[in-house]
C-alpha cells in the first residue's frame, strides 16, 4: 500500500517507520537481505530518492548494512542492538566481558524460569533443545549457534520479564557472535556442552538448580 503525503511528518520519516516495522516484527529477519530499491519504491509508492535516504538512516542507526555489490541486509532489530553489535560483536578483547554479561542474564533468567514456566513455555524449550541436538549432529558450526541461541532465547522467554526479554533480544548478535567466536569454525566433539539439565531443572521448578546448570553450561563453552 502506498503512503499518503499528506501526514504532517516529512515522507521519509513515514518510509523510515514503515521499514523500521518490517525488521522489528520479523518480517525481515536479522541476517536476511531487504527488497531492492526499485522492489521498495514500488511497494511504498515513493520516489527512489526517499526510500535511499530512509535505507541510509537505517544503516546510520545500525540496523541495516549497506554491502555493495551484495544488497542491503538487516544487522539488528532495534538501535540499541545495532550500536551494541558494532561496539561488541567483532571485538575479541571484550570475549570474556560478553561472557559475565551472557552468565548474568542467562542464569538470572533461568532461575525465574523455574517457577514461571507454563506447558507451552516447556513445549517449546523440548522442540528448540531437540533442534540444538540435531544441529550438532550435523557437524555445520553456524546451525549449531543458531540453534544454541534460539533455546537460551526460548528459556528468557519462559522468565517472563518483558525487561530481560527485550535486553536480550537486543544483544542477541553480540551473544550470537561470542558463541561463534567460543564454537569456531568446526564442531569438536569433546567441547560439546549439553543443556539436558538446564531443562531438567526448569521442568522440575527447581530454581537455584537451573541457575547453576545455565551458569555451568556457560561457563564450560570455548573449555
Amino acid at each position: 500500500m502506498a503512503l499518503s503525503t499528506t501526514r504532517r511528518t516529512p515522507l521519509s520519516d513515514q518510509v523510515i517507520a514503515q521499514l523500521r516495522a518490517q525488521i522489528t516484527s520479523g518480517e525481515w529477519p536479522v541476517g536476511s537481505r531487504i527488497p531492492t530499491e526499485p522492489a521498495l519504491v514500488e511497494q511504498l509508492g515513493v520516489a527512489r530518492n526517499t526510500v535511499r535516504e530512509a535505507v541510509r538512516a537505517l544503516a546510520h542507526n545500525g540496523l541495516l548494512d549497506i554491502r555493495q555489490g551484495s544488497g542491503t541486509y538487516v544487522l539488528a532489530t532495534s538501535e540499541l542492538a545495532g550500536v551494541m553489535h558494532r561496539r561488541f560483536a567483532d571485538a575479541d578483547a571484550d570475549q570474556d566481558q560478553v561472557a559475565e554479561l551472557r552468565s548474568m542474564l542467562e542464569t538470572s533468567a533461568a532461575g525465574l524460569a523455574a517457577g514461571r514456566r507454563t506447558p507451552r513455555d516447556l513445549e517449546l524449550l523440548e522442540t528448540t533443545l531437540a533442534r540444538r541436538e540435531a544441529a550438532w549432529h550435523s557437524g555445520v558450526a553456524e546451525d549449531f549457534v543458531q540453534a544454541d541461541a534460539a533455546f537460551h532465547q526460548a528459556v528468557v522467554a519462559s522468565a517472563h520479564n518483558d525487561v530481560i526479554a527485550a535486553v536480550y533480544a537486543d544483544l542477541g548478535e553480540v551473544l550470537r557472535a561470542h558463541l561463534r567466536h567460543d564454537v569456531g569454525p568446526e564442531l569438536i566433539a569433546d567441547r560439546y556442552v549439553g543443556h539436558g539439565g538446564i531443562l531438567d531443572a526448569v521442568r522440575a521448578g527447581d530454581a537455584a538448580r537451573a541457575s547453576v546448570e545455565a551458569g555451568r553450561a556457560i561457563g564450560m563453552c570455548g573449555d
